[in-house]
């Protein structure tokens, strides 16, 4: 059918006697269409919203050459839509005129605002300065107190808002007069302000952090942070990509979690202190620059010292030993560093080390001391009031780990792996000797679901200094924990005792002895029998708060190709 048929068609169906409007489902717009037969629109609507709804429409649909008069239901159905689409731009006119209302409303009563001044009541008591978390025991009394807008909530002539000083969270009301000044009208997250009125307690069923808040009677705002694309929101976000939130650490740092992992961290370490001194062992504080390796020369960070060449230590372990004739057993918790490049999500390039040695035990002892050190460290933990809480927020239904914990034999752990198809990263069974891979060794662990000493790797994997097993010299007294959603948290064995074996070990190793007479010598004037083991605080962290990488449970985390900010 020619065009002049179709338009002749379309006028004796008594349509309408006019110029046809011409959609094409396929090429047609809406928006830059004209309804001519080169630039059509694409639908019955788009061409009703320009030209009104009493148009002749000829339509091509999608693979289709040629043009159609629309169908009258086709027609009845756009009607339909254009009329709900007029009322839909009807009200957007409405709401925008009402919207400039409200813009030149708000722009007045901003400029009006600015002449309204506070002053704190003439009859009110002396506030007493507290910090949040002194709220509850400073009810119905008069307080100053200083802090962030973590939240905030306008409403009418009330403004609630969540202030945040470290301590704990407080909620605060500002009613009145408080709302009407300038601070209040432009008051913005993470803005700094100084709050003066009474703690109340909240009525039954109303809820708050500490189940009171501050009724406000005077205030200041401190510190204006920016609105707009600036806003605290624009700059993070929950589902942000994780390197801006790497970028933006200083600010994720302000939130909840971030925050509460933190806190738990330092009550680790205090639990870890109080620990250690219930088991009899002495803090020390050992050096970061070194010029020894303890867990290879692939892993070392070098860096020119006065001309000589130096590193960030690896362990104190080293250091820790010549400690023992003098303090006795001793710990350190110190950061250590590791060149790794390696981006899983259990390492770091610094982290965290709680390091023990202890003198004159044998392995059973050293194993059972790790042990009692982990599941001491959790009691106190779970007993500290603040710290089960952040702890149940973060992992919600935490339980300390059962005692005993499985000792497991790598000779078994080899035979577990093939025995349950947990293949090496080459896709191949294992076999004994090898080093087993960290994906492995998590399947392993999450499979058996406890914590596991894994003991007696074979002395080609470890480290030159670990004590051979006296009837199987190939394997070595050593020993790893292994936790469930994390894996290696641990890792420590017996030490050589004896001065020859560890001079022929430098030898075996390529290492030479030169540079470690310090710590040989501890073999020389009286040796024994001790061990010692490193406990990467971040991976517990990462365990306890159950957190998908270590890079949570650090304050700013440094892996490969990241040391900013």
């Amino acid at each position: 059918m020619t065009l002049e048929e179709v338009t002749a068609q379309a006028k004796e169906m008594q349509v309408h006697d006019s110029t046809p409007i011409y959609l094409d489902e396929s090429k047609g717009n809406d928006q830059s269409g004209d309804g001519s037969s080169t630039n059509p629109y694409q639908t019955a609507v788009g061409a009703m919203l320009k030209h009104g709804a009493d148009v002749v429409l000829l339509q091509k649909k999608a693979g289709s050459e040629e043009y159609e008069p629309i169908s009258g239901s086709g027609q009845k159905k756009a009607k339909k839509l254009y009329d709900l689409a007029l009322k839909k731009q009807k009200k957007a006119q409405e709401q925008a005129a009402l919207d400039q209302q409200r813009s030149e409303g708000d722009q007045k009563r901003l400029e009006e605002s600015k002449k309204i001044t506070l002053e704190p009541p003439a009859d009110a008591p002396a506030a007493q300065r507290i910090k949040i978390s002194q709220a509850g025991s400073n009810r119905d009394t008069r307080v100053k107190v200083c802090g962030w807008v973590h939240r905030l909530r306008v409403q009418k002539d009330l403004i609630f808002l969540v202030l945040r000083d470290g301590t704990g969270y407080l909620q605060c009301v500002l009613q009145g007069k408080l709302t009407q000044v300038y601070d209040a009208l432009t008051l913005t997250l993470e803005s700094t302000v100084e709050l003066y009125g009474v703690v109340k307690a909240l009525p039954e069923g109303k809820k708050a952090p500490g189940n009171h808040e501050l009724v406000v009677d005077y205030w200041k705002c401190l510190g204006k942070a920016p609105g707009g694309d600036d806003a605290f929101t624009n700059r993070i976000s929950e589902n942000a990509d994780p390197s801006i939130l790497a970028d933006n650490r200083h600010l994720v740092l302000r939130g909840e979690t971030a925050s509460a992992i933190l806190k738990v961290r330092a009550a680790a370490l205090d639990a870890f202190r109080a620990e250690f001194k219930s088991l009899g062992t002495t803090e020390v504080n050992t050096p970061c620059m070194v010029q020894t390796q303890v867990e290879g020369g692939s892993t070392l960070f070098k860096f020119d010292y006065y001309g000589q060449n130096a590193y960030l230590t690896q362990s104190s372990q080293l250091y820790l030993e010549t400690c023992l004739p003098s303090l006795g057993d001793v710990f350190c918790v110190q950061e250590s560093f590791r060149a790794e490049k390696s981006h899983t999500r259990r390492h770091l390039s610094e982290y965290t080390h709680v390091e023990a040695e202890l003198a004159f035990i044998s392995f059973d002892d050293l194993m059972s001391h790790i042990e009692q050190l982990i599941c001491g460290t959790i009691d106190r933990l779970l007993a500290n009031d603040q710290a089960r809480e952040f702890i149940e927020q973060l992992n919600p239904g935490f339980k300390t780990p059962k005692r005993p914990f499985m000792r497991m034999n790598y000779k078994d752990a080899i035979k577990y792996l093939n025995e349950h198809q947990i293949l090496t990263d080459e896709g191949k069974p294992h076999e004994i000797g090898d080093d087993i891979a960290e994906a492995a060794e998590r399947k392993m662990t999450d499979q058996l679901d406890v914590p596991i000493l894994l003991h007696s790797f074979p002395r080609a994997i470890k480290a030159f200094y670990m004590k051979r097993i006296e009837n199987d010299p190939a394997f070595t007294e050593s020993v790893d924990v292994l936790m469930p959603g994390v894996g290696e948290i641990v890792g420590g064995s017996m030490r050589m005792a004896d001065r020859d074996e560890l001079l022929e070990a430098y030898k075996e190793e390529g290492i030479d002895s030169a540079p470690y007479y310090w710590y040989t010598d501890q073999r020389l004037y009286g040796t024994c029998e001790h061990g010692g083991y490193g406990l990467g605080l971040e991976r517990l962290l990462a365990w306890l708060t159950n957190r998908w990488t270590v890079r949570e449970t650090a304050l700013y985390p440094r892996w490969t190709g990241r040391c900013t900010p």
